[in-house]
Formats: structure tokens, sequence, C-alpha cells
């Protein structure tokens, strides 16, 4: 079929191809994802003691927290420690990654502090943390950008430096300015290093929010699973438990397909698009 009988197929047509194409793909998914939730009505009602309960009642709390109101506003706390410490995380890793990527002084330098300081569990500084911010969004936030920054920061500078010295000897022999070579060269040639950063840092952001919400606790979703565990709410308690879970795939969709749309000229989006 040639380009113009494609582009005179109506709508319906293509909606149907598009369909068709992505039946495959998406089958085996809710296959496994049908599996998964009979495997856990099995367990569920296999003699737990009450400490599993049914995908019927976790559907029925999911919906009472939904209904009533009660989870906008740990939900809300959560969002905002996510977005407030993926922000500063990913701010602090570019920055300081550009200049460490740049310069082989300055990693070779900085490299045995950053592998040290890079091993430490961020939730190892929790009783640090309290000591100096308290059970608030603060301390949850501190904890989150510390463990997240790191994707960023060696994703940047993994990417500056593979930048192609030929290309870079060419920029450098027309006397380009270096605002230039950042901008034309540097950026696109690091940016599929960035994306990954990014994304890998949004899920650690949220993993730490949540984590430090249950461990110090501090509000938010995380502080809810704890408070609906000591109230005897089980059901309530694992209603919390997939919410963030469906924040997390949620948030890693987003972030794939931003991915793709900003990086669309870069040759793997360009062979899974076809």
């Amino acid at each position: 079929m040639s380009a113009v009988q494609a582009e005179e197929r109506p709508p319906g047509a293509l909606a149907a191809g598009a369909l068709r194409l992505a039946l495959p793909r998406t089958l085996p998914k809710l296959a496994f994802v049908a599996a998964a939730v009979a495997a856990w009505q099995l367990w569920a009602g296999a003699g737990n003691l009450g400490a599993v309960p049914t995908p019927v009642e976790v559907t029925v709390a999911l919906v009472g927290i939904v209904a009533d109101g009660s989870v906008w506003s740990p939900l809300g706390v959560t969002l905002s420690a996510w977005a407030i410490s993926f922000v500063i995380a990913s701010a602090m890793g570019l920055v300081v990654g550009f200049v460490l990527g740049a310069s082989r002084l300055a990693y070779r330098l900085s490299v045995f502090v950053l592998d040290f300081c890079r091993t430490i569990p961020a939730l190892g500084l929790v009783p640090l943390v309290v000591l100096m911010f308290g059970a608030r969004m603060q301390s949850t936030i501190v904890l989150a950008v510390f463990g997240a920054v790191w994707a960023v920061l060696l994703q940047t500078i993994y990417g500056v430096r593979d930048v192609d010295p030929v290309a870079r000897d060419a920029f450098r022999s027309s006397l380009a300015r270096r605002r230039d070579v950042v901008i034309r060269l540097v950026l696109p040639s690091a940016a599929p290093y960035i994306a990954t950063g990014l994304r890998l840092a949004a899920a650690v952001c949220l993993l730490l929010t949540l984590s430090a919400q249950i461990v110090i606790p501090s509000p938010g979703i995380g502080q809810q699973i704890v408070l609906t565990q000591l109230g005897g709410a089980i059901p309530k308690m694992y209603a919390y438990i997939v919410l963030s879970g469906v924040v997390g795939v949620a948030i890693n969709a987003a972030f794939v397909a931003l991915e793709r749309i900003v990086l669309h000229w870069h040759p793997a989006h360009r062979k899974a698009i076809r």
C-alpha cells in the first residue's frame, strides 16, 4: 500500500489498525495481571488469619477512601513531597554532573567522595534528619533528595563524557562559542543518559518519600499505611499500598511517554515507534 493510499484511509480504519497492533502486546500483560489477582485471591482464602484481605475487600476499601475524601489530603502531601524532592535532586544532579563530566580533574578529585556518599542508605540518615527537621515533610524531602540525586548525577556525568571526541574537536576547530558547544553538541549527546537518570530519580523519590513517611512517620500515604495497620483496618492499609503502586506506575508511564516525545529523534525511540 502506498503512502497516499494510507493517508486516504478513514480515521476508523486507522484506529482499528492501531488496536490490532496493540492487542498482541496488551493481552499478555492483562493475562498476567489477572493471574496475579487470582493468586492473591487464593492466598487470601488459604487461612492467613486476616493478614491478607481478598482483592474484593481491598477494592471496597479503596473505593471507600476515595468516596469519603480521606485519601486526597495524604495523597496531595505525598505528591508534593515527591515533586519538590524530584526537582531539587534533578537540579543538583544536572549542575554537578555537567561540571564533573566536563572536567576530568574535578571528577578524579571527587570520585572517592561520590562513591562513598552514594553507598550510604538514605533511610540510615533518618535519626539525623529527624533531629534536624522533626517528623515533618522537610525530613522526607531531604531523604528523598539524598537517595535520588545519584541517578541524575552519574547519568549526567556519563552522558557528558560520552560526547564524540571527533565532533568535539570539529566544534573547537570551528571556533564555536562554549555555549554553542553545550547546546548543539553536549546536550543532544547527553540527553538519553539524562532522561534515564531523571526517570530513575522519579521512581527513587517516590520510593523514599513513601518509606520515610512510614519510618519517621511523617504526613502522607506512608503515614496512613502505618495508622491503618495500628488501627487494625487491614483492608484499608492494603488499599493505601495499592494506591501507592498505582501512583508509581502512573509516574513511570508519564516519564516514559515524555522521554519518547522529547527524544523522538534518538535511534532507539525511532526503532520503538516503527
